[in-house]
This record gives structure tokens, sequence and C-alpha cells, in this order.
């Protein structure tokens, strides 16, 4: 059987394009080298799929950074609001959570999956899972076929590439591409692991679990601030973990990890002044508590009990006996925490992956390929990277349903 499209890879990206190129008439086989499609999609949010994120479009670009004003046209064209409309037109309930975070109502990434596949089957998309692509050949800057690893042969007018990064490689997405577009000419930004945890020297276990509803967290390269993140905040074994600490990785990903560290500031809305006089209260009202009793009605215990040990201030001290210079210590410490940083999370733990496709090889208006005629490209093979929140998914439905869109067309 002779196809107009093949897609390679069946995350959201793939399923996106692959529907969509389907929709607009053309015949389509989609690849995956998995038992079924979209395994990572069914892991985003933890298994809750935070499927977009709805900001303006202006507001998405920044928050991606300094590829966001690549993605300005792709985001007009299909951006988070068609996406909504897309999904709420085929059934799917909906929900806004904080910071724009768009969730299906039901909290299953699961029906954000059946949505996409039963879209590939009514429009005749020919799925074949289990179906690992070995090599792709291409003559004259054009590709010729693909040969998969039984040793099949497969050919087609237009080819979409959507195999996604390194990260969670468990998943299947193990960053197959980019040798290959290596061979074709293109040249691949290093691929690094990003929105993951921060791992710490020195992680103190004891607050192993502990979450804070909203820190600041910045980065420092020597005694330069880099950048700030304020958000929750989750300690882990070996360090840093939740929103602000994997938002913050993102930035720590190119940089090497000597000579950097973060600083906690447990208290962001206050100043150094407010948060004393604060504590001043706290004191004298409860003067005949031990300390870590008292210190706990404003952080959690078990942060209490390890700043007080940080600073060697006995726990057991009443409240009366605490004197000005420890008082002023526990505030700078609440503020000001340091924290030396000892690597990141690998592509096993990450999130995505950073860095790909250099941006200048790819059409933006089309997700064509500026050095292979017949090729386009969508998802987190691209350099395109974004926070945590929504945004990487709607990356991957933005280029997907863009690159369908243009391979159909093309077709003409």
């Amino acid at each position: 059987m002779e196809f107009d499209i093949i897609v390679i890879g069946a995350g959201p990206s793939g399923l996106m394009a692959a529907g969509r190129a389907a929709e607009l008439g053309a015949k389509v086989l989609l690849l995956e080298k998995n038992k079924q499609a979209g395994i990572k999609l069914l892991m985003s949010g933890g298994g809750r799929c935070n499927f977009t994120n709805l900001s303006t479009t202006n507001l998405f670009a920044n928050s991606i950074g300094v590829n966001g004003k690549w993605l300005l046209s792709s985001l007009k064209y299909f951006g988070p609001l068609e996406l909504i409309d897309f999904f709420q037109g085929r059934g799917l309930a909906t929900k806004i959570e904080d910071n724009n975070r768009v969730f299906p109502a039901s909290d299953k990434a699961k029906d954000i999956l059946d949505i996409l596949l039963d879209h590939n089957h009514a429009h005749d998309v020919i799925m074949r899972t289990q179906a690992e692509v070995a090599k792709i050949v291409a003559v004259d800057n054009k590709i010729d076929c693909i040969i998969l690893k039984d040793g099949q042969k497969l050919q087609a007018r237009k080819y979409i590439i959507a195999v996604g990064g390194n990260s969670y490689p468990h998943s299947g997405s193990s960053g197959d591409a980019y040798n290959w577009l290596k061979s074709f000419g293109h040249s691949i930004i290093q691929p690094r692991p990003a929105l993951g945890q921060i791992y710490i020297k020195g992680a103190p276990t004891t607050l192993e679990g502990l979450s804070l509803d909203k820190v600041s967290l910045t980065l420092y390269e020597e005694a330069h601030p880099v950048d700030k993140e304020e958000a929750s905040l989750m300690f882990t074994a070996k360090g840093l973990s939740g929103p602000a600490a994997i938002n913050l990785s993102r930035k720590i990903s190119p940089l090497p990890t000597k000579n950097l560290s973060v600083k906690l500031d447990c208290f962001p809305d206050e100043s150094y002044e407010a948060l004393d006089k604060r504590l001043q209260k706290i004191i004298v009202t409860h003067q005949r508590l031990d300390l870590k009793n008292i210190i706990s009605h404003i952080v959690p215990k078990r942060l209490a009990d390890y700043y007080l040990f940080l600073l060697d201030i006995n726990p057991e001290k009443k409240g009366s006996e605490f004197n000005h210079n420890q008082r002023l210590a526990l505030v700078d410490i609440f503020k000001n925490k340091e924290m030396p940083i000892s690597g990141l999370a690998d592509f096993n733990e990450a999130m995505i992956t950073i860095g790909g496709v250099n941006l200048k090889e790819v059409e933006a208006s089309t997700m064509a390929s500026k050095i292979i005629s017949n090729l386009y490209f969508a998802g987190e093979c691209l350099d395109l990277d974004g926070p945590t929140g929504g945004y990487n998914l709607q990356i991957a439905w933005t280029t997907g349903y863009l690159a369908g869109s243009s391979a159909a067309d093309s077709l003409e």
C-alpha cells in the first residue's frame, strides 16, 4: 500500500499530526515502536494530564524563552484556545486550575488519548505499533524510504518525524531521530535533561517529602543571581523538586554545575523587617514554649528543627531565652538559605529534553525541514521547551497540528 504521509512516533505530536493530515484527506501511516500509542501522554501530570496552559499567545511565547518568538505564528494558528475547542468539540469536559493550567475534568489522561485515537481512526489513519524504524534513507535531499527493524521498506510522499527527545526512555522516548537527522545534514542543539529535580550537596534527608506552598528559589552562579522561580517546593532524598525547582532546572541544564547554588526564601512576600517583627510577636506570645514548638507556628516542624540545628540553637530552649542575635540569624536563614548544587536529574527522571533540531533549519510557518524537501517535524525533537504547567504539551499539539496540516496541503 502506498501512503501520502508517514508519521514516525505516536506520542501527542505524532497523533495530532497524523489525525490532522488524514482529516485533510491524506492517506496516513502512523508508526509507533511501543506496543501502544501515547505511553508518555498517559504519564503526564501524574496521570491527570495538564494538557495546555490558557495564556495569551504572547505570554505563552515569552514563557518558552528565547525560542518562543519562533513559535508565535504557529500558536496563532493553533494555540491553547483552538486546542481546547478541539477536545471539547469531541466531548471532553475540561477545567482550569491555578496558573491557567487546563486539565480534563475527569483528571484522566486516558480521556485525552482516547479522543486522539478516535480522531485518527475516524479519518482512516493506519497505525502500526511495535514498528521500530531502523534507518531513514535520503537521496538528493529527499527521503526515499524508511527501513523498519524487521527489514520492511516503507515509502510515502511526505514524512513527519515526531519521535520525542531523550527523556523518560522507558516510555520509548530515546531521541532516535538525532542520528538520522545529523546524517541528512541537520544540526542538533545538544540534548539535555530538564524539568527534573535539583540535586543538592549534603541534601537534608530529614526533610524528604516535606512540601512548602510558596517559596522563592534563586539560582546563583558564584555570587551572581541568574534566575528565580516562585512556586511550591518539595524536598527529596537527593535535593529539591516541585514546580520551583523543576522550572529552575531548565535554566541550570545548560550550565556547568560547578559554582552553582540556589538560595531558598521561605517567605518571598515578606521583607526581613516584617518577618522579624512577626517572629518577635510569636516569641513573646509563646515565650514559655520550647523554640521548636514556637518556630513551628510559621514553618513546618521538620524545617524548624533543621534550621535550629544548622544554627546550633537548642530546640528545647524557651522563647524567653531566645536572644536578639539568634532571632536575626533565624530570620536570615528563613530568607536566604544557600544550598550548593551537585547536579540534575538525568534523562531517566527528567520530564523533558531541551535542545534538539536547530530551529534555524525549520520553517516556522510549516514545520518543514529547510534541508530535506519532503520532511516535517513535530514535538520534542525540536529545540523547543517550556516550563511546567501545560506548556510542553501545547508545543507538541501546536507543532503536530501544523506539521500535519502543512504536509497534507503540500500534496496538492
